[in-house]
């Protein structure tokens, strides 16, 4: 286990030791792996977009009051698991997203507005962009192995949907067959490019909660929401029950959603 994340356990159990609930026990170790970037993709400077900014998602899920609160595509507030217990905290929802979700949280007393980009980051967009924007997200669209903006193609005809009618053969960002739901061009799946943290907790009383925090998949297309702040998908708590997280290709692992 890389050193980061073992600093997140332990910052969660000394919130153990503390007497704090399972939901703040979560939210004290998801933080502290915000603080250290995890592995670069938990918290701010991490994981830019196709436009080189850095958003970031989060989970919380109260296993006694099956209560979860979540924030997705947050910008300038960098941290996002203490916005999604504030969720909980404050309103009536479970999902705030976006700037809306920045500003909710900025009144609820959490420090912002603030660049979440980091030198890191914006290195590893610029080396990706002299890379003509590949590997990347999108499939059937032009151009192809260079960057947008895009425009679709036909996945018919492989044709471009524009009156020059032009014929480009691959269809893909990438390379690939138009026809193909899923591009060999598409970003390839590493520790370093979509990972998250996802943490469980049992506190003095048995009560059970979950966090995931994020900052998504690298070179994303810019709205993109994985499975960090979806309950049954990232993680789910019932006292009943039992916890459960999980981490990897939230675009794939939201297909599969437990019943």
């Amino acid at each position: 286990m890389p050193m980061p994340f073992k600093e997140a356990v332990r910052a969660a159990w000394k919130a153990v030791d503390r007497g704090l609930s399972a939901l703040d026990i979560v939210v004290e170790g998801c933080s502290a792996c915000e603080e250290l970037r995890c592995d670069g993709t938990v918290g701010p400077g991490g994981s830019p977009d196709e436009n080189g900014e850095t958003t970031i998602d989060a989970m919380v899920m109260d296993g006694t009051t099956m209560e979860v609160g979540a924030v997705a595509v947050m910008r300038y507030v960098k941290d996002d698991i203490k916005a999604a217990q504030l969720v909980i905290k404050h309103t009536e929802h479970t999902l705030l997203v976006g700037e809306k979700a920045s500003e909710f949280s900025i009144a609820m007393g959490l420090l912002g507005p603030m660049n979440l980009s980091s030198t890191d980051s914006m290195d590893k967009w610029m080396k990706w962009r002299e890379n003509s924007c590949q590997p990347n997200f999108c499939k059937n669209v032009f151009p192809i192995k260079a960057c947008g903006p895009y425009s679709p193609i036909s996945a018919a005809s492989g044709l471009r949907d524009d009156p020059k009618g032009l014929h480009l053969g691959e269809a893909n960002c990438g390379v690939g067959d138009p026809l193909r739901t899923m591009s060999l061009g598409s970003v390839p799946v590493r520790p370093h490019n979509h990972d998250t943290i996802s943490m469980t907790a049992i506190d003095k009383e048995g009560h059970i909660a979950v966090g995931t925090s994020t900052n998504g998949a690298t070179v994303k297309i810019p709205g993109r929401v994985g499975d960090g702040p979806i309950a049954g998908s990232a993680a789910y708590a019932d006292d009943e029950v039992g916890a459960c997280g999980a981490t990897g290709d939230g675009d794939i692992m939201m297909r599969f959603l437990p019943w």
